[in-house]
């Protein structure tokens, strides 16, 4: 016979881990189960990596700002070959801390593929498990790209794991992914390029802001091509030749390495979900707001798997396992609270948004009071030597209340938490601005930036 379980979770990232733990915590017959290294995306594939390859950008950046302001620069580089090693300082301890971490709470932990045999059983590589509930939290994988020479593109895990990085850099998309590791490769010395197929790179993100940053990413190396459509990858002596169509003009680039920066698709097509009656789309597992399974009352969706109004973010991931859990436990059907999450693009410096983009606001009848201001020129910017930095609010003129707001500039990314809280808990703008700040702190700001 199989062996039993209240629920198996299929997926070992910060979704799949948090919602284990809670459902055994309270007694439920648990198994947590993954392919890959347990951690997921983000600890070891994404953001937590990332982030550290970007420290060492960043102090390359800060000492080239100071130049000439009392900081000589010269011979300051980045050695990626140790850089890499701080980032496995980090990333290779974290999937045994996570399984043992697992066991610990009393999860039993499982390694291998797993696809749907029918309704309640599982089959993990040839060993067949049955559970009342399941919980998918498989999260993405990169957007297939189909085009001649698609085997020569790396995807951003592949660009996590170089032992050295070439001259000349490729991105393919204008998103997350291509940007921030533009911004890393330029400030190690490399000249990366990124072609986006569209007008408008970032598209999630306010439009002015954004031709901020890449009028100062480009002073950095960055160099963006828009409406750019990839058509071949050509293996060359040289490396690779890269041919793509602008505006019906055909075009090629020589480059040493080409990357996949063009988005990701819930990781969902090996579960077999068809032969459990689990109804999904191409968006991911399709849920109900409570994050149950619209067909298979015993199965719910978390983070990027799911169909959800969620960004694709980490702490969404967690925040929904963590609600699926409690209403698998209790059987309740609460929702996930989505207000005021930010969302944040780890360039040099940093662009981030909460809330509503200025058109979706206007387009929504609001009356919209746009506070947009030039940070360039303040001192918490000029005392590091920075000029591009910049803040648009959006206010609700009737409620004095923030319903979107987009900031660049250098440790915005954390000045953007106040604001959310400040959406999340239905605050005025004149109760935000009544915070007294420690100063000077890039949060003493957000008074004036209101």
């Amino acid at each position: 016979m199989a062996e039993m379980f209240d629920l198996i979770v299929i997926g070992a990232g910060m979704a799949g881990v948090s919602a284990a733990r809670k459902c055994a915590s309270q007694g439920w017959r648990v198994a947590i189960v993954d392919a890959l290294p347990y951690g997921g995306t983000c600890a070891l594939r994404g953001c937590d990596p990332k982030k550290i390859l970007r420290r060492g950008a960043e102090i390359i950046d800060s000492a080239r700002l100071m130049r000439g302001k009392g900081i000589d620069e010269a011979g300051l580089s980045i050695n990626w070959t140790d850089l890499m090693k701080h980032k496995e300082g980090f990333t290779d301890g974290v999937p045994a801390s996570m399984e043992e971490g697992l066991a610990g709470s009393g999860v039993t932990t499982l390694h291998g593929e797993a696809t749907f045999v029918d309704a309640h059983r599982l089959d993990i590589d040839g060993v067949v498990y049955e559970s009342r509930n399941f919980l998918i939290a498989t999260g993405a994988r990169p957007r297939p790209l189909d085009v001649p020479g698609h085997e020569h593109i790396i995807d951003s895990t592949a660009f996590l794991e170089l032992e050295t990085l070439p001259a000349r850099v490729l991105f393919i998309g204008g998103g997350f992914v291509s940007f921030e590791f533009a911004h890393i490769a330029a400030r190690a010395g490399a000249a990366p390029v990124i072609l986006d197929r569209g007008k408008r790179p970032l598209k999630g993100f306010d439009p002015d802001l954004v031709e901020l940053l890449i009028e100062r990413g480009a002073e950095a190396g960055v160099e963006v091509r828009r409406e750019a459509t990839i058509t071949a990858v050509e293996q060359v002596a040289s490396g690779y030749r890269v041919r793509f169509d602008t505006s019906g003009e055909q075009s090629s680039l020589d480059v040493d390495l080409v990357v996949h920066g063009a988005g990701r698709i819930p990781e969902i097509a090996g579960l077999n979900l068809d032969a459990a009656g689990i109804a999904w789309t191409e968006r991911g597992v399709s849920v109900g707001a409570h994050l149950q399974s619209t067909t298979h009352s015993g199965v719910y969706a978390a983070g990027d798997a799911a169909d959800t109004p969620g960004l694709p973010l980490t702490p969404v991931a967690v925040f929904e396992g963590k609600v699926a859990a409690s209403n698998l436990l209790k059987g309740t059907t609460t929702a996930p609270d989505y207000t005021g999450v930010p969302t944040t693009v780890f360039t040099i410096p940093e662009l981030t948004r909460v809330g509503m983009l200025e058109q979706e606001a206007r387009d929504s009848g609001i009356d919209l009071d746009v506070r947009y201001t030039d940070a360039g020129g303040w001192y918490s910017n000029y005392r590091i030597g920075e000029k591009t930095a910049a803040a648009k609010i959006l206010i609700d003129r009737a409620a004095d209340r923030i319903v979107g707001a987009h900031l660049l500039g250098p440790d915005y990314g954390e000045l953007i938490n106040f604001i959310g809280l400040a959406m999340k808990l239905g605050l005025s703008t004149r109760q935000l601005k009544s915070m007294t700040a420690s100063y000077p702190s890039v949060a003493s700001d957000l008074g004036s930036m209101l």
